[in-house]
């Protein structure tokens, strides 16, 4: 055994492993949702700060469970980008395990809390899909990340359910307005997914790992980045023609997407797309931060 797994990782290392560049696919889709909720005269703080505690703690859960069940697969061994806490030696499995599990209790109980203040009790149910889906995307026997469908549950659990249960714990429903930011809150962060699988498709390719960048293949998943940013496009112009043009503040995520969609383009290989990941983290939460402020303006 390692000297370095002998002392356990660091503080900084745990911080890494957290993955902290994708947290804002999980800030974004409540502050969204909150928006809405504010268009309709229904924004509630402790509400939302709720439900962003449910987010922040479902989105480290998922990285460190990834890290996890990716490391004693050896599928992550031989990566590019943040540390991997079981696949580079630095921690014992069954650590970083209970990580994600202390992570899924974090979100468990602040959105009982959260049910409690609804009384939508219903969401209980919702909530424990959200958690098994979180485990299973690179856990059990079959993990559906592998099938190549980790983008269908970006879209779905970090873009329509989260806007849409943020929306409807505030609102106690969920107005139409609510599905056009939930689909451009979701393909944002679907690109955030892309953009790791792009970088990491050589490395998966050799291991086996079947994500839809190894399945669209390099060319397909390169203008599949840039679609989801068209669709993030429309999505906020539509809203906009519906509610205020103030809601146009959130084409200043897509505006800070130019240089990366242009990168993904021109062919960049693997250390050269972690800016774009970065970018893309930083232009979700900036076009969340833009239709907040404009439909609260509205």
């Amino acid at each position: 055994m390692s000297t370095d797994l002998n002392r356990g990782p660091t503080a900084a290392q745990w911080l890494e492993g957290a993955r902290p560049r994708t947290l804002p696919a999980a800030v974004a889709p409540v502050l969204a949702g909150s928006g809405v909720a504010g268009w309709v005269g229904a924004f509630a703080l402790v509400e939302a700060l709720l439900a962003l505690v449910v987010s922040l703690a479902l989105q480290v859960g998922v990285n460190y469970a990834n890290d996890y069940s990716d490391g004693v697969r050896g599928t992550d061994t031989a990566r590019v980008g943040p540390v991997r806490l079981v696949g580079s030696g630095v921690a014992e499995p069954r650590s970083v395990k209970l990580a994600a599990f202390g992570c899924f209790g974090v979100a468990a109980l602040a959105g009982l809390a959260l049910v409690a203040l609804s009384q939508l009790w219903w969401l209980v149910a919702v909530g424990a899909v959200c958690i098994l889906a979180a485990w299973y995307y690179t856990g059990g026997r079959r993990p559906y990340g592998y099938r190549g469908l980790g983008e269908v549950f970006v879209f779905v659990f970090f873009g329509l359910v989260a806007v849409s249960g943020t929306v409807l714990t505030q609102v106690g429903g969920v107005p139409w307005l609510t599905w056009p930011v939930a689909v451009g809150i979701g393909a944002l962060a679907c690109s955030i997914l892309v953009a790791n699988n792009l970088r990491d498709l050589a490395g998966d390719l050799a291991v086996g790992k079947r994500t839809l960048a190894t399945r669209l293949g390099d060319p397909g998943t390169r203008w599949f980045y840039t679609g989801l940013v068209a669709l993030a496009t429309v999505a906020v112009v539509a809203v906009s023609a519906a509610t205020t043009w103030w809601a146009l503040l959130g084409l200043a995520g897509i505006v800070l997407l130019g240089p990366a969609v242009r990168t993904v383009l021109a062919g960049a290989q693997g250390p050269a797309l972690i800016a774009v990941l970065k970018a893309s983290g930083t232009a979700e939460l900036t076009y969340a931060l833009g239709l907040f402020v404009g439909l609260l303006l509205s």
